[in-house]
């Protein structure tokens, strides 16, 4: 069975991601230089496992070359009490309106069958809006796969940056990377609850291919199955990846102009495609070598 593109969404947003490669394998890293400076890109997977530690000397080379890390939300903020509870409210639903008076009796069925076999209960998913149930219920497949969001290369970076008393900064704040869901229409927000439960099954092989053709630097394996369904739907495509890009380029090019050298670190399918942040910064003619 085909993946659909609304899977392919929901686990780009949580996740849209051992070592145990050849030597001669590329990282899904790369060294930007230009206009008098240089800038780290890495691809980041959100979960993964104590599998791939040690990184890659690639990867831990550039962190140990930089100064400053910026990921796509400055996760002090997240780890902050007050914002960890306004995020969760946009996830919530008025207890007037619990969700399964807001989606289909079909769809709702489909979610309490799949809540009911990963060994959670049903109910509290009623309290959710779709786009956080599909998100979920993804995130909890991966975990019970052996994927764990605080092994996961933001947090590695991140926890290491502040032991190391580097500067960390967010390139989005935590409430505009959610409201890029949360803007979505119900009936779209319930398409892509439905078809993530449908396709869960097909997804735990993709999570495989997935870490594999990061942990290889294997760009078109990342890009046909992060990208390729995705793109289908065009104002998904436009909202969790153009446009997020489009919004930090300007803030990545600023940095060639520092002394010392930073690490970028966003999620891997912000690297991969036409539109992503590789060829935008290739176009505008800076150096680009994968390590």
């Amino acid at each position: 069975m085909k993946p659909t593109r609304a899977t392919r969404t929901a686990a780009i947003a949580i996740a849209v991601l051992c070592w145990a490669a050849a030597a001669d394998a590329k990282t899904f890293a790369w060294k930007v230089a230009g206009k008098g400076g240089a800038v780290y890109l890495v691809g980041s997977v959100h979960l993964l496992s104590n599998d791939f530690y040690p990184l890659q000397p690639p990867l831990d080379a550039a962190y140990k070359d930089a100064d400053l890390l910026l990921e796509e939300v400055d996760m002090a903020e997240l780890s902050d009490p007050v914002s960890q509870m306004a995020l969760l409210s946009k996830g919530m639903l008025p207890s007037s309106t619990p969700l399964d008076t807001l989606i289909s009796p079909a769809t709702f069925a489909l979610l309490t069958k799949r809540a009911e076999a990963l060994g959670v209960p049903a109910a509290p998913f009623k309290m959710l809006k779709p786009w956080m149930a599909a998100l979920t219920l993804v995130q909890l497949e991966w975990q019970q796969a052996g994927f764990d969001p605080q092994l996961g290369l933001d947090k590695h970076f991140y926890d290491r940056a502040k032991a190391d008393g580097k500067t960390t900064q967010g390139l989005e704040t935590s409430e505009y990377q959610l409201s890029r869901l949360d803007g979505l229409s119900m009936e779209q927000q319930e398409r892509l609850l439905a078809e993530s439960v449908k396709e869960l099954d097909e997804e735990k092989a993709n999570m495989k291919r997935l870490v594999d053709g990061w942990r290889t630097g294997d760009v078109a394996a990342v890009e046909r199955i992060v990208l390729s369904e995705l793109k289908g739907e065009p104002a998904l495509y436009q909202r969790l990846l153009v446009e997020r890009n489009r919004n930090w380029l300007p803030k990545i090019e600023a940095l060639f102009a520092r002394p010392r050298h930073a690490l970028v670190v966003v999620g891997a399918a912000h690297l991969v495609g036409p539109d992503g942040l590789i060829a935008a910064l290739k176009a505008k003619g800076y150096t680009v070598e994968q390590l």
